[in-house]
């Protein structure tokens, strides 16, 4: 009877350890992930900036640097290009 005890414990505390393990391993594909939608929702900003400024002679530079500050700093980070390309 103690041998099985022992297995059913061994086999818990691996279960437990998989779902740790496995937590740990998680949360930095979550953030990437947050960060990768965050910058194509800056991407589609930037297109949007560039198509209404396109009138006025305005256009921000697509790339990965400038669609991550938009997507991450958000209105102020749009901002923050515009005045950059102005200077």
């Amino acid at each position: 009877m103690g041998v099985q005890m022992e297995v059913f414990l061994t086999y818990v505390g691996a279960i437990i350890l998989i779902f740790l393990v496995g937590k740990i391993f998680l949360w930095p594909l979550k953030l990437i992930l947050k960060l990768a939608i965050s910058s194509v929702i800056g991407g589609l900003a930037i297109l949007l900036i560039n198509a209404i400024g396109a009138g006025f002679g305005v256009m921000i530079p697509l790339n990965l640097i400038s669609a991550a500050v938009v997507g991450i700093l958000g209105i102020p980070g749009a901002v923050l290009l515009l005045i950059l390309t102005l200077l």
